[in-house]
């Protein structure tokens, strides 16, 4: 039998250090990407948070 947390999608990595420019002209941005992606994750999984 599983549990739901065995079901769960992962966690979202956040971007390594090399993946983002810092220049903030990147569209979208990899932190954009994390942000949405760790928001579905957390509606996905009933984490989020008020």
């Amino acid at each position: 039998m599983t549990t739901p947390a065995q079901q769960a999608e992962p966690k979202p990595l956040k971007p390594a250090p090399d993946e983002c420019c810092g220049g903030g002209s990147c569209c979208p941005c990899v932190w954009d990407e994390y942000r949405e992606k760790l928001q579905q994750w957390r509606l996905s999984n009933n984490l989020q948070q008020a």
